[in-house]
């Protein structure tokens, strides 16, 4: 008579070796990637939308705001890359809860995979296409004229910090995810959460044209800070204070929602 070996399931029976653990999240990472070919929206989502901003803010706004197209373009830029990728982080709340209502998670609770593969592996991949919209709007303005004159160390870290804030705001995503009913409601919880703070920030606008009770709001909004310090590292200029204030916040919004996001996560699985 022999016996029967059932496979382990991480989190019940057995445990995932970390090496084992990261491995299996660049192959959720990989697979959420792959899936953009088989979703044309998504990719309109990561490539025709950004473009759409770009063109829409510079020459119907920019006459307006700056005198000129080509002036406004030089400031508006940064502060409509940082608001695409605000926007972006929204997708990743509602890719998270459709896997959840179509019972994704039901059939990847059975493989012997780490259990935070799968939601891990959603953030990295959905951070590798903010990079690929972010290098598309840059390539694009510099086509209409812009110039990144703060070289290429002040792009790559201002590549890196958008990525690091970005990262911090998945969480927030994420427990949107996890808790909205559906994805319609992802969508009009987050996007009406974002629209404000990017529109009283310093990304489209001097914070000194607005009202002074706005003006106190948004020096203290962290999309006024990261807009400013991605500003400032693309054309060079004092950016010391709003990067070490963005930073603060990345890593405030990860120390509040990131627990929450995961207890929210474990809940449904």
């Amino acid at each position: 008579m022999t016996a029967t070996t059932m496979p382990l399931t991480p989190g019940r029976s057995g445990r995932v070796k970390p090496l084992d653990g990261i491995r299996q999240t660049f192959t959720m990472a990989w697979r959420s990637l792959v899936a953009v070919k088989h979703n044309p929206l998504e990719l309109v989502d990561y490539s025709i939308t950004p473009i759409m901003f770009v063109f829409l803010f510079t020459y119907v706004l920019g006459g307006q705001m700056a005198g000129s197209p080509d002036a406004y373009l030089k400031y508006a830029l940064p502060g409509i890359i940082v608001q695409n990728t605000l926007f972006m982080t929204m997708y990743t709340a509602m890719a998270l809860n459709t896997d959840l209502t179509k019972g994704v998670f039901d059939r990847l609770r059975s493989l012997p995979i780490a259990r935070s593969a799968p939601l891990v592996g959603r953030i990295t991949a959905d951070l590798t296409k903010h990079v690929w919209a972010m290098l598309l709007m840059i390539g694009l303005g510099l086509l209409l004229g812009f110039r990144v004159t703060g070289g290429l160390g002040g792009f790559l870290l201002g590549a890196l910090l958008l990525v690091v804030f970005a990262a911090a705001v998945s969480w927030t995503a994420v427990l949107i995810g996890m808790l909205a009913g559906d994805a319609e409601k992802v969508q009009a919880f987050g996007f009406t959460l974002i629209f404000p703070i990017t529109f009283t920030s310093s990304a489209f606008v001097l914070v000194d044209t607005m009202p002074g009770w706005l003006q106190a709001f948004s020096d203290v909004n962290p999309v006024t800070h990261l807009s400013d310090a991605f500003r400032g590292l693309l054309l060079g200029g004092p950016v010391a204070e709003p990067v070490l204030w963005s930073l603060v916040w990345a890593a405030g919004i990860t120390l509040v929602f990131c627990p929450l996001a995961m207890r929210a996560y474990r809940a449904k699985l």
